[in-house]
Parts: C-alpha cells; sequence; structure tokens
C-alpha cells in the first residue's frame, strides 16, 4: 500500500479541517471505524498526513453531528448509542418518512423518482462491487431524496441529524444483512419502495415502509 501524500503544505487551514471531516465521517459511516472505536490523535494525523490542529477542529465537528464522542481523560471514540437510544432514532426516522411522504403524496402531483432511482443503482453498484463506503453513500442518498419528496426544508433539516446517527448502525446491518442474506437485498428493498412512491399508491408506499426492514439484522436486543 502507497503512503498516503502530505496536504499540509497545499492547503488552508479550513480545507484541512473539511479534508479531515469528509474522511473520517466516510470511515465512520462505512463500518470502517466502528461504534465504541478509540480515535488517536498520532495515528490519524500519520495517516491523513496533517497537524494536530485541523484534526482537533474535525473532531469537534464531528461530535456536534452525534459521530464521535469526547470523553474526559479517555480522548475521542466513535459514537456508541444504546439500544434505546436507537430504537427511539428508528422510530423517530420513520415517523418522519412517513410524514414525508404523505405530504408527497397528498399533493397530488406526480413525483419524480430519478433521485430514488439513482441512489438504488448506486447501491446495487455498491453490493456488487463489495463497496461498503459507496453503498452507505447510495443509502443516506436515498433516504434524503425520499424525504425531499416533501419540499419541506425544516422536515430536512430535522431529519438529516436523525439519519447520520442512524448510519452508524446502519453499516453494521449491511453487513451482517450482506452474510445472512444476498448482497443486493438490501438494494431490492429500495428499490421496492421506489416502485411503491413511482406508483402515486400512498398505502402501498406506507406499508412498504412498515416492512421497509431497517432493523432486520441489528443486534438482538433491538428485535424485541
Amino acid at each position: 500500500m502507497t503512503a498516503e501524500p502530505a496536504v499540509d503544505g497545499g492547503l488552508g487551514a479550513s480545507s484541512l479541517v473539511e479534508l479531515a471531516v469528509r474522511r473520517l465521517r466516510s470511515e465512520i459511516l462505512s463500518g470502517a471505524l466502528q461504534p465504541g472505536e478509540r480515535l488517536v490523535e498520532e495515528q490519524l494525523t500519520r495517516r491523513f498526513g496533517t497537524s494536530r490542529a485541523p484534526l482537533r477542529e474535525a473532531l469537534r465537528l464531528l461530535g456536534q453531528q452525534g459521530l464521535v464522542e469526547h470523553l474526559p481523560r479517555r480522548g475521542v471514540r466513535v459514537t456508541e448509542l444504546s439500544a434505546r437510544d436507537i430504537d427511539e432514532l428508528f422510530s423517530l426516522r420513520d415517523a418522519l418518512e412517513r410524514f414525508a411522504v404523505e405530504c408527497a403524496l397528498g399533493r397530488g402531483a406526480r413525483l419524480s423518482t430519478a433521485a430514488l432511482r439513482a441512489a438504488t443503482e448506486q447501491m446495487e453498484r455498491a453490493a456488487a462491487g463489495g463497496d461498503a463506503a459507496e453503498q452507505a453513500a447510495g443509502h443516506r442518498a436515498f433516504h434524503l431524496a425520499l424525504v425531499g419528496l416533501a419540499d419541506h426544508h425544516q422536515l430536512v433539516r430535522s431529519y438529516e441529524p436523525v439519519l447520520t446517527q442512524l448510519q452508524l448502525y446502519m453499516a453494521t446491518n449491511m453487513r451482517r444483512e450482506a452474510e445472512a442474506a444476498s448482497p443486493r437485498e438490501g438494494a431490492q428493498r429500495h428499490r421496492r419502495l421506489c416502485d411503491a412512491v413511482d406508483s402515486g399508491d400512498l398505502d402501498a408506499v406506507l406499508a412498504e415502509l412498515a416492512h421497509h426492514g431497517a432493523r432486520t439484522y441489528l443486534a438482538p436486543e433491538l428485535d424485541a
């Protein structure tokens, strides 16, 4: 494996922070960095080829997004939520998505599902290629596009942090699903939901949402 080039010399401080945020966020949301895993500054500065100041700012911003936790005298780790936290986040996500599709389909206008289909195809390609980061990106794009159908800006602002925190555990869910079923099954669920939205049938969409299977392969204590 070739060493990653140092970037401090050619980028401004804000660019270095953004770069560190993007890379850490991608690794966290793809499952490469797992919940509870400690983030060691010395290792990260060497790997990213940057100094401590922009890295610490990046970790601060990721903390605001709920992706990392700063623990007194123990450093920083990837956020680890309790079973109750995860269950509450899924319940909130479900309620916000139902509200979104009710708003969107209640207007009676024909909805464009192009973004939903593009995200589904991204997930399918990623599943076929075993690309966890790309699969996570496609999953996020799909659900943001679904809620975006409501054309409700405050709803999206409320929904995004919920989805971001859940992606910590969706990465684990996708890995377990891939072990227990076809790697394409997750994308197929999203395609069925997209088809339901395309039909314009609100009852069909709500039924598909109810059986979307987000928690199917999570830890046993969350299935209760």
